[in-house]
């Protein structure tokens, strides 16, 4: 039987060496396999660019570790000052001696499943879909601002119109704004998309309404045609920096999906300066609302 090798996320060329195909697990990647339901000790190997988040990173490390076969090699490796330095130690408490190195402002750590793991049931319940009392939502460790609502989405609900008939919320999240807008009756179907698998997943849960379809896709990606309205919060941070190019990509997207007179509605953080830039995505462009970091623009197309 040919072995099975395993790899979370994109890892940086030169930095550690991944199988001949290797299985992508990160729900991050649309149509990669899922690490919770690999069958255990069924994979001789796996690669992990370990997360920043403590409970996320916890959860992947227990995971991978327990589809690893007895003896099977793990190789978690994180930036210095994005979880780098907290590996060893993690991979210690769940019975791993495994050597560590330091390449590119990266640390590397390699070891051995051993036949008894410690602690990684413990770390898969506290980094699993879960019901969060303080939002009233489903959600998980790694989704954006996971265990609260966040402010920018707070804000754009807050000023959202009655909507009618076809729309998308791009970057769904947990489905925060969704549910907001199926309030209305006249909203005849409304797709919730998202790169991110687990958020489609806590979505799916939040969000019951018929009227919702769900999509796990890369919302800078054109999902549609014909919509009568667009939200979005989209996302401006990439591998930890600013990135105001991505908020841009998803209206664009949102514009190519839109209607003629569609709306698009986004929120971004005043210092990114949308404005401007969004008008040659969608034509007319104004301000609704901001506060002291977000600003909420309607376009219409």
């Amino acid at each position: 039987m040919r072995e099975r090798h395993g790899v979370y996320g994109a890892i940086p060329a030169g930095l550690a060496d991944v199988p001949p195909g290797a299985e992508q697990f990160s729900p991050l990647v649309p149509g990669s396999l899922s690490l919770e339901t690999v069958v255990e000790e069924s994979l001789a190997s796996i690669t992990v660019l370990a997360p920043p988040g403590t409970l996320e990173r916890r959860y992947v490390l227990a995971l991978s570790l327990r589809s690893l076969q007895i003896g099977g090699r793990l190789v978690a490796l994180a930036p210095r000052n994005r979880g780098g330095t907290r590996l060893r130690g993690e991979l210690t408490e769940f019975g791993i001696a495994a050597a560590e190195t330091a390449r590119a402002h990266f640390r590397l750590c390699e070891g051995m499943r051993p036949k008894q793991p410690a602690g990684i049931a413990g770390a898969i319940a506290s980094g699993a879909l879960q019901y969060v009392a303080a939002t009233g939502l489903w959600s998980q460790p790694g989704i954006f601002g996971w265990d609260r609502i966040d402010a920018g989405s707070r804000l754009l609900a807050g000023h959202l119109p009655s909507f009618r008939g076809h729309g998308a919320d791009l970057g769904c999240g947990a489905g925060y704004l969704a549910r907001r807008i199926l309030e209305s009756k006249d909203v005849e179907s409304i797709l919730l998309a998202d790169i991110d698998r687990r958020a489609i997943e806590a979505a799916r849960r939040n969000v019951v309404d018929p009227r919702a379809g769900f999509q796990w896709t890369d919302a800078t990606v054109a999902i549609a045609t014909g919509l009568d309205f667009v939200v979005t919060n989209p996302p401006f941070h990439e591998g930890g920096a600013e990135n105001r190019a991505l908020g841009l990509a998803v209206a664009r997207a949102a514009s190519g999906a839109l209607r003629k007179g569609g709306e698009l509605w986004l929120v971004a953080n005043r210092h990114l300066s949308y404005a401007p830039a969004l008008r040659d995505a969608i034509a007319a462009v104004t301000t609704v609302a901001q506060d002291t970091e977000f600003a909420v623009y309607r376009g219409v197309k």
